[in-house]
């Protein structure tokens, strides 16, 4: 980069410059927007140059906007009537606004599960699902994903590159097949879904009488890294979840039993329920979910599974 020539002019305040950092993180420089604000004090103008100097235009109320994919350098400095300049504010970013390829999926096989390995993720991007037909997306984590579960016929799938534009979703039917199941209402017939080494998602339907026993065994070198209640549909802002490390749920109501239980309703999403839960109880080996809803309104859930290498 070419650093702006130190100025002779008299102390005119300098500018300040900023761009909105979108995407994964608001501090690598890589934004999806090309809006650039500009602010100066006591009524000083303010003029920007796109080619390290070699030619400035007067700026225009509080802001410009820049156009073109690529690597910018802006300097931007204050005037005033007299033609006195500022010392030059130098600020850089990357602009990226061409949206990602969309994802594709490889289904894999697997007892009582909709298990698919997501294809087509650029470096550095991530992935999001949504459940209710695009009007709200959660990151996923992973390249590998499990669902189960009777509560929505379909997921949704896209991937968000460095500077955060999403590419156009990919429907994925989960009312087919081996992964549209009615969970267990058996305590001591959970259903078990096979060792876990990658994200799972879990969605039922519960009411009163209705509830879902599932059994997740945590492969051996992993351990569980968060449960997190990611969508939660009902008119009954109130269920309750229970787990215990155990491949039945034979804890009853005896919460010394648990390793983690509570109630969870709307103010809950984007909860972790075992961040309290000790080290020692989640690492590799079977334990039981139990979600519940002692009301006679329907509630509909998601939880996301996602386990962890052991380093």
């Amino acid at each position: 980069m070419v650093s702006p020539p130190a100025s002779s002019a008299p102390a005119l305040a300098p500018p300040t410059l900023r761009f909105t950092d979108t995407g994964l993180s608001v501090s690598d420089g890589v934004t999806r927007t090309g809006l650039w604000s500009v602010g100066t004090s006591g009524g000083l103008g303010w003029e920007f140059s796109m080619d390290l100097g070699k030619t400035w235009t007067r700026g225009d109320g509080g802001g410009f906007e820049v156009k073109g994919d690529g690597q910018k350098t802006i300097w931007v400095r204050s005037r005033d009537d007299m033609g006195n300049l500022s010392e030059i504010v130098v600020v850089e970013c990357v602009l990226d606004t061409m949206a990602p390829a969309a994802l594709s999926t490889m289904p894999v096989e697997q007892t009582d599960l909709t298990r698919f390995q997501l294809q087509g993720l650029e470096a550095q991007s991530a992935w999001e699902y949504s459940v209710n037909d695009g009007q709200s997306w959660t990151r996923g984590n992973g390249q590998t994903v499990s669902v189960i579960g009777n509560a929505f016929p379909r997921l949704r799938v896209r991937q968000i590159d460095l500077a955060g534009n999403p590419s156009e979703p990919l429907d994925i039917r989960l009312d087919t097949g081996k992964g549209w199941v009615e969970a267990s209402t058996n305590a001591l017939v959970p259903n078990a879904l096979g060792l876990l080494d990658h994200a799972l998602l879990i969605h039922g339907d519960i009411v009163r009488g209705d509830a879902d026993f599932v059994r997740i065994d945590v492969a051996p070198g992993f351990r569980l890294k968060s449960v997190v209640l990611t969508h939660y549909a009902s008119a009954d802002a109130i269920a309750f979840y229970a787990i215990q490390r155990k491949d039945v749920f034979d804890a009853g109501t005896d919460v010394s039993k648990m390793m983690s239980y509570g109630h969870f309703g709307p103010g809950d999403l984007g909860r972790n329920l075992i961040e309290s839960v000790p080290a020692a109880l989640i690492g590799a080996g079977p334990m039981t979910v139990w979600i519940n809803q002692t009301g006679t309104i329907s509630t509909r859930y998601v939880l996301q599974v996602d386990v962890t290498r052991i380093q």
